[in-house]
């Protein structure tokens, strides 16, 4: 019976897949996107990191068979548009929540060497809204949810924290 340590071969697969990801931590681009905000008070980069951990962490402990390098470049480059979408300027008829998994996409190809399955991830995440673009891949799967996931957590906090400031200006 397994206990709750780790088994050597799960810990060496670890910091084999925290080597692999190297090169895009330690990428000026992506980390260009702590610069944004996402939800509340998330920075892209943050949310981008909780949905890559979470997305690997939901697969592991349900024993999913992943490809654990697809689903965390394809987490962790999701959101990868390069722009405080609070400011930007969209396309006559575009919305940021429809169109920027394409524009991640395109970043994504043209910065990094990606397979298809990683762009199917970028591209499919925001579905239902892009309801043309379906996950079908369990990577896929996984990291659309695990986004609105994290998402929502991201942006209730975010609400605590301004209602917090609120109430305690009113009591100063």
């Amino acid at each position: 019976m397994k206990g709750i340590e780790q088994s050597v071969e799960e810990k060496t697969e670890l910091k084999e897949l925290q080597a692999y990801l190297l090169p895009y931590l330690e990428d000026d681009l992506v980390c260009s996107m702590n610069d944004h905000i996402q939800h509340g008070t998330t920075t892209t980069l943050q949310h981008c990191l909780s949905v890559m951990y979470a997305s690997c962490a939901f697969a592991s402990r349900l024993h999913l068979r992943v490809n654990y390098r697809d689903l965390a470049v394809g987490a962790l480059l999701h959101d990868f548009y390069l722009y405080d979408w609070h400011h930007h300027q969209e396309k006559k008829g575009s919305l940021h929540g429809f169109s920027h998994p394409y524009t991640a996409c395109r970043n994504a190809k043209r910065h990094f060497q990606i397979n298809r399955k990683v762009q199917h991830i970028i591209r499919c995440h925001m579905w239902p809204l892009t309801f043309r673009h379906v996950p079908h891949s369990r990577e896929a799967v996984i990291v659309c949810m695990v986004d609105k996931y994290c998402s929502t957590l991201e942006t209730l906090a975010g609400f605590w924290y301004q209602f917090q400031i609120r109430y305690i200006r009113r009591k100063i």
